[in-house]
């Protein structure tokens, strides 16, 4: 089972009936005949980098020592799960941070594999209101390219993502630093809600989507048995 591969339909799927709540994680492992450690690992992957994140790498993903370091230190104060530590620093696999685990608790060296990553991925900073209203537009633009942005700007990959998903839920209002309030009904403009509309809308229509890839999967699985 750990070395099957699943199709991006198949994890998108997956991840809306885990995100909905209508089913338990063991169900839906068991309705996809997959581990459980996999399905949280594409959710972490799906909260960091999107549906790109979900596609298969054409090579291995590299991380600046700087990078691995706080990861695990950030790990080992027990704030956070493992899956959560992925999503912060964008770690492609709960495999890979368990082996800088490994290295660090038996006080071997996190070597630096790429350099050229660490200004994308571990140094962001302050922005303003209207900074990040520009960042999210000009990302909107360049069809979602979160790394071309953050080194274009200077801030995180992680931000940027983090700005645009928030822009897509609660239109500019929700970047304003708010420490993550948003505007109640009363507050949002026609065109906020609207967008919140939108949205729904779009969210139905992939959860209908997702509940047509199963009923084709279940269908299938019927005739192989007949």
């Amino acid at each position: 089972m750990s070395n099957k591969t699943f199709s991006l339909e198949t994890k998108i799927s997956a991840l809306k009936y885990l995100e909905e709540g209508r089913y338990s994680a063991r169900e839906i492992c068991k309705m996809f005949n997959l581990n459980p450690n996999r399905l949280y690992e594409w959710r972490a992957k799906y909260q960091f980098g999107g549906t790109d994140a979900l596609l298969r790498p054409v090579k291995n993903k590299r991380y600046p020592k700087e990078l691995k370091k706080n990861a695990v230190e950030d790990y080992l104060t027990g704030n956070y799960s493992k899956y959560e530590i992925m999503i912060k620093y964008g770690i492609s696999g709960r495999k890979v941070f368990n082996s800088w685990l490994k290295k660090y608790n038996s006080h071997s060296e996190l070597k630096d594999s790429n350099q050229r990553m660490s200004q994308t991925m571990t140094k962001g900073r302050k922005t303003t209101f209207e900074e990040r209203i520009e960042i999210v537009k000009a990302c909107l633009t360049n069809e979602k390219d979160y790394k071309t942005t953050a080194v274009q700007y200077d801030v995180t990959y992680q931000q940027v993502y983090q700005w645009v998903r928030k822009f897509e839920d609660g239109g500019e209002a929700s970047l304003e630093d708010r420490r993550g309030r948003m505007k109640s009904a009363d507050e949002r403009t026609p065109e906020e809600k609207l967008r919140i509309k939108i949205k729904k809308i779009e969210r139905e229509n992939e959860r209908l989507r997702a509940e047509n890839l199963l009923l084709k999967k279940l269908e299938e699985i019927e005739r192989r048995l007949r």
